[in-house]
């Protein structure tokens, strides 16, 4: 739909008056910042739900684990075809499609895996692969709210006179990772309560339905108007940008540095499972992992609100790189501590720099994306970290079983030292480019402009 029929701006949004937070809701409306908050929780608890349900049924791990991955890998693959998907043909349709596909491979994973276990055969040979088929079916079809609802806030931008707009994304986008890891803290803590208190099959029918009524009012809300869908990958003369040769190797540069986030992630937490197991057997064990790591999410979470309030003389191109160089020195600082108190605080110091690195790369690639593929690019983005997470899980896995936790905590040290020179090419392409640019987040109003 065309851009002209997004949503107007209230006075709010362009005068001084009011907080930063204050002035973006007066773009969205009060009532997309909560939808868009609980409509990506059935995102963050499938993988983990289906990683319950199947084990539970199975009394297997190495099955569960499977399942679990085989959903990882679907999200991964499907989420850049979702957000192409969008770019081609809007995100109304392609949303309400992949809401109620979803909702049905939930409840096709839920039947297959309860009529596999009370068959004869159980879980071996085709049985398994046509239950890791039905998880992979299930991530593929994930909608994907947090990428697209970036998308709609990079259109509403447009609607801050020039001068705020800077701010203006910068505020949406520190939001937009907070909301992400919240979700990813509250959707696996969500599975883990009904499916211990009640059935293992539970937490993903409520994905379902969340799925259904969420993601479906998230389609239909009135900032969906603010995207131009560039129908038949054209661009409209008005909106249309010089070309560039090198415009999918500069978009692969932050897609990268996501699988290095993912990376990141996936391996500290493997890693913590490793340290907590030795270290602190008597008092949980490796259980008390996810608490340990939800330590970092919530130092990250906070520390990512904090980018709204940051200085413009502070440029993004330069942010990717003094920050992902705090996370190097800080996640080395994981290799030191024998006790659960100096993990913890070793844990939430290296969760500041954290969410602020993710705010900084989402709104890079907003920056070098075509503004007819935003949807493609932040979808991307988003692949990046899922694909990192299964890729820094298996090679910290393998390390915390054959040398030790030591070892595995090595993962994220190597992740984080790729991050900064990843964030050292960006920041001279950058300048290279604009040199007069004060950030790179001008550089995604002006496009959307």
């Amino acid at each position: 739909m065309a851009a002209s029929s997004a949503p107007e701006s209230s006075p709010s949004a362009s005068s001084p008056s009011g907080g930063r937070f204050s002035r973006i809701l007066a773009l969205s409306g009060r009532g997309f910042v909560p939808l868009g908050l609980f409509a990506r929780l059935p995102l963050a608890m499938l993988n983990v739900g289906v990683l319950t349900l199947v084990t539970a049924v199975s009394h297997s791990y190495a099955i569960g684990g499977f399942a679990a991955g085989a959903v990882g890998i679907g999200s991964a693959m499907g989420a850049p075809l979702l957000g192409f998907a969008a770019d081609r043909i809007g995100q109304k349709p392609v949303l309400i499609t992949a809401a109620i596909a979803n909702a049905v491979l939930l409840a096709g994973v839920i039947a297959l895996s309860y009529v596999i276990a009370g068959s004869a055969e159980g879980f071996t040979g085709q049985n398994v692969v046509l239950l890791l088929l039905a998880a992979w079916l299930a991530g593929a079809s994930s909608p994907q709210v947090g990428p697209l609802a970036r998308v709609r806030w990079m259109a509403l931008v447009r609607k801050v006179p020039e001068p705020r707009r800077e701010g203006a994304l910068d505020t949406a986008l520190s939001y937009e990772s907070t909301a992400d890891e919240l979700t990813f803290v509250m959707g696996p803590a969500l599975v883990g309560i009904v499916a211990s208190l009640i059935t293992p099959w539970l937490p993903l029918v409520i994905a379902a339905a969340l799925t259904l009524t969420l993601v479906t009012a998230f389609a239909l809300h009135r900032t969906v108007h603010a995207v131009n869908a560039q129908r038949g990958g054209k661009t409209a003369p008005s909106t249309a940008e010089p070309k560039d040769r090198w415009i999918w190797l500069k978009i692969a540069v932050p897609v990268l540095g996501m699988v290095c986030m993912g990376t990141f992630f996936g391996s500290t937490l493997t890693a913590l499972s490793a340290f907590t197991g030795s270290v602190a057997a008597s008092a949980g064990g490796s259980e008390l992992a996810g608490l340990l790591y939800a330590v970092m999410g919530l130092s990250s979470a906070a520390a990512a609100l904090s980018v709204a309030y940051w200085p413009a003389k502070f440029p993004q191109r330069w942010r990717w790189v003094v920050l992902a160089a705090a996370m190097f020195i800080l996640v080395c600082l994981l290799l030191v501590p024998e006790s659960l108190p100096l993990m913890i605080l070793a844990l939430f110091l290296l969760g500041l720099p954290v969410g602020p690195t993710m705010v900084t790369i989402f709104s890079i690639g907003g920056t070098v994306a075509p503004r007819r593929w935003l949807g493609t690019v932040m979808t991307a983005l988003a692949s990046g970290i899922v694909a990192g997470t299964a890729l820094g899980s298996s090679v910290a896995g393998s390390l915390a079983e054959s040398q030790g936790y030591h070892q595995a905590f090595l993962v994220p040290v190597v992740a984080a030292a790729l991050l900064f020179v990843l964030g050292l090419v960006t920041a001279l392409w950058l300048r290279a480019k604009s040199p007069a640019s004060s950030t790179a987040t001008s550089a995604v109003a002006e496009r959307l402009g």
